[in-house]
C-alpha cells in the first residue's frame, strides 16, 4: 500500500505553527476595548523605551543639524545647517543658515507658501497662534495659513501625541496588527480624535520605539485627501530620552524634509523672549541692518 507524507506534512506544518504567531494574527480582529487596552499598552511601552519621565517633563530642545531641501517635485536642492530651538508644546524658533556671499538660499521649511530665496541667515520663529520670519529684508509677520499649518504639524507630531494627547477626550484607540517597516517587524496602532482626524504609528517590536508615522489631512485649497508620512530612525541617547537623528518626511509620494541632527540638548532653560517677535527685531537691529547695506553696496559696485 503507497502512503503519501503530503497531508502528513501539512497537518504536521499546522501544528508547529507557535502561538505567539497566532495570537499577532488574532489580535488584529479583538473586540474593540481589547485592541484599546493593547495599543495603549503598546504605547506605554513606547513612552518607556522613549525615556519614560524623564521624555514625559522635557521642558525644552536644541538641535543643531543639516536639513535637505526639496522642490515641489520632490528632487533635492541643497543642503542647509540649522539650529533649532523648542519650548515644548508649541513654541519654535529655526535659523536656517547658508554660508557665502553671493550663493542662493532656497528652501521650504515644511509649511506651505513659506519658501524665500535670499542669501545668508533665515529665520522663523512660531509662538502658539504667532508666527514671524526674519532675512535680509528685515522682519515680517507670517501669514495665518502658514501658522496654522505649524500648529496642526505640532499637533499630530508623535511626541505631541505621546506627551499631551493621549487623554484627550474622545481619542480613540485601536491595535491595527503587526507588520514588517524598514525591515523590521512593528505594531500598528491606530488612534482616531475627536475631530475625525486619524493618525497610525508604527512601533519597533524589538526596541519598542516608533519608527514611522502616517497621518492623513484634507488640503484647506482643494479639499481632497493628502497623506503624510514621517520616518524616524538613526536614535541616540541623550539625557536618558532616545532621540531621532534623522527624520523623514513624504507628502503625497513625494519628499518633503529630511533631517540629519549631529547633537541636541534638553532642559537648557531657553529664555522665553527667544520666541519673540521683539528678539528677532533686537537682532535686524544688530546685524540686519548692517548685512543689507553691504550686500547692496556690493551689489551696487558689481553693477
Amino acid at each position: 500500500m503507497r502512503i503519501t507524507l503530503l497531508p502528513l506534512l501539512l497537518l504536521l506544518g499546522a501544528c508547529l505553527i507557535t502561538p505567539a504567531a497566532a495570537s499577532a494574527q488574532g489580535d488584529q480582529f479583538l473586540m474593540p476595548d481589547q485592541s484599546a487596552a493593547k495599543a495603549k499598552q503598546i504605547l506605554n511601552q513606547a513612552i518607556n523605551a522613549l525615556g519614560g519621565s524623564a521624555y514625559l517633563q522635557l521642558h525644552d530642545t536644541t538641535c543643531d543639524g543639516t536639513i535637505s531641501t526639496f522642490d515641489h517635485s520632490g528632487d533635492l536642492n541643497e543642503f542647509i545647517a540649522v539650529h533649532d530651538s523648542q519650548e515644548l508644546p508649541d513654541k519654535d524658533r529655526t535659523e536656517y543658515i547658508r554660508k557665502g556671499r553671493n550663493t542662493i538660499l532656497q528652501y521650504v521649511v515644511g509649511i506651505d507658501g513659506l519658501e524665500y530665496s535670499h542669501g545668508g541667515m533665515v529665520i522663523t520663529v512660531f509662538n502658539g497662534n504667532q508666527g514671524w520670519s526674519y532675512d535680509r529684508s528685515g522682519v515680517s509677520q507670517l501669514p495665518a495659513s502658514s501658522v496654522n499649518q505649524f500648529q496642526e504639524q505640532v499637533k499630530r507630531s508623535i511626541d505631541n501625541i505621546l506627551r499631551f494627547r493621549l487623554k484627550e477626550p474622545g481619542m480613540i484607540f485601536r491595535y491595527a496588527g503587526p507588520d514588517i517597516v524598514e525591515l523590521k517587524k512593528v505594531d500598528w496602532i491606530e488612534l482616531t480624535d475627536a475631530d475625525n482626524h486619524t493618525i497610525r504609528i508604527a512601533i519597533d517590536q524589538q526596541t519598542h520605539l516608533p519608527i514611522r508615522k502616517s497621518a492623513e489631512m484634507r488640503d484647506p485649497k482643494t479639499q481632497l485627501k493628502t497623506e503624510e508620512i514621517e520616518y524616524l530612525s538613526n536614535y541616540h541617547a541623550v539625557d536618558g530620552i532616545a532621540t531621532p537623528f534623522q527624520i523623514e518626511r513624504e507628502r503625497n509620494g513625494f519628499k518633503i524634509f529630511q533631517g540629519f541632527y549631529e547633537k541636541c540638548a534638553y532642559n537648557t532653560n531657553l529664555p522665553d523672549s527667544l520666541f519673540t517677535r521683539a528678539s528677532l527685531d533686537e537682532r535686524w537691529t544688530q546685524s540686519g541692518k548692517k548685512d543689507a547695506k553691504k550686500k547692496d553696496k556690493d551689489s551696487s559696485s558689481n553693477e
